[in-house]
């Protein structure tokens, strides 16, 4: 696929920082102080999912005195997919150039987001990633930080895309690229939307790197990690990987002489390419 190396990549225009929230009160304002101080030329969207907490009266308080700060009112839970989808289509209406997805709770830092921008200068998708070089985890338990290896892994595995870190949620589009995959094909929720995103990506060929970022487990709030969401998302991924291996046994021709049949070039990407850091070796 692309390696970005010999394409011209236009201006980034407009960045749009979209922040789902569900029950976020003690977080919301913190987190978007920081990117506000970090970015000061980014808008911010605050996508709430009717928060009990009062979450979208707050966003509603930092969109008064901020003229970067947006709110999208949804009307209920519907899943982290659900609200990147809705803060995605407000972006692309409203004419960004670029989005950012990250989370409300303090695990993605705002201050990194400057390096992640700039990585999207010559790049169509980047991940702030866990699992490269240069990148760590801060106060997770040894059981949180297996599940999360061990899906990037199997993910990486069953559906051969050469990212390191497929279910991390601090990422940068181009929005061309977001209009490029299909989003009204995509029905998968939770950190299983990640992974959707990120084999979309690489199967259309987008030029994708990953930045090596250090995530802080949240110290408000509560988490919305749930057994739900690791079942999706192992059965979505393992529905994926063999569908897609069945589709390339389908699609074998026959060799010209005696022999085994060889696979078609056309339906199996080349991977994508990835950088630990924009100016680095492959991270990948």
């Amino acid at each position: 696929m692309n390696d970005g190396g010999q394409r011209r990549y236009g201006p980034l225009g407009r960045a749009l920082v979209i922040i789902p929230t569900y029950n976020e009160a003690e977080n919301i304002k913190p987190i978007v102080s920081r990117v506000r101080a970090a970015v000061p030329d980014v808008d911010v969207l605050v996508a709430d999912d009717n928060s009990p907490d009062g979450t979208g009266k707050l966003a509603d308080e930092l969109a008064a005195e901020d003229d970067h700060v947006h709110v999208l009112h949804r009307k209920g839970k519907e899943g982290l997919g659900a609200a990147y989808l809705a803060g995605f289509r407000w972006g692309i209406e409203h004419g960004y150039g670029v989005l950012v997805e990250m989370d409300a709770d303090g695990s993605h830092q705002p201050e990194e987001l400057p390096r992640l921008l700039t990585a999207l200068k010559g790049a169509d998708l980047v991940l702030g990633s866990r699992w490269v070089p240069g990148g760590r985890v801060v106060n997770w338990p040894k059981s949180r930080e297996f599940l999360s290896r061990g899906g990037s892994t199997y993910s990486r595995l069953l559906l051969d895309v050469p990212i390191r870190d497929v279910t991390g949620g601090f990422r940068a589009f181009r929005t061309e690229t977001l209009e490029g995959l299909g989003l009204d094909e995509v029905a998968s929720q939770g950190y299983c939307f990640q992974v959707d995103l990120a084999r979309r990506a690489v199967a259309a060929g987008y030029h994708v790197v990953e930045v090596p970022i250090t995530f802080v487990e949240r110290e408000l709030g509560d988490s919305k990690m749930s057994r739900d969401i690791v079942v999706e998302a192992l059965w979505r991924v393992t529905a994926w990987g063999v569908g897609s291996r069945a589709g390339r046994l389908l699609n074998r021709k026959p060799a010209a002489g005696p022999g085994p049949s060889a696979p078609s070039d056309s339906s199996h990407p080349s991977g994508a390419s990835g950088s630990s850091d924009p100016s680095g070796p492959s991270g990948a």
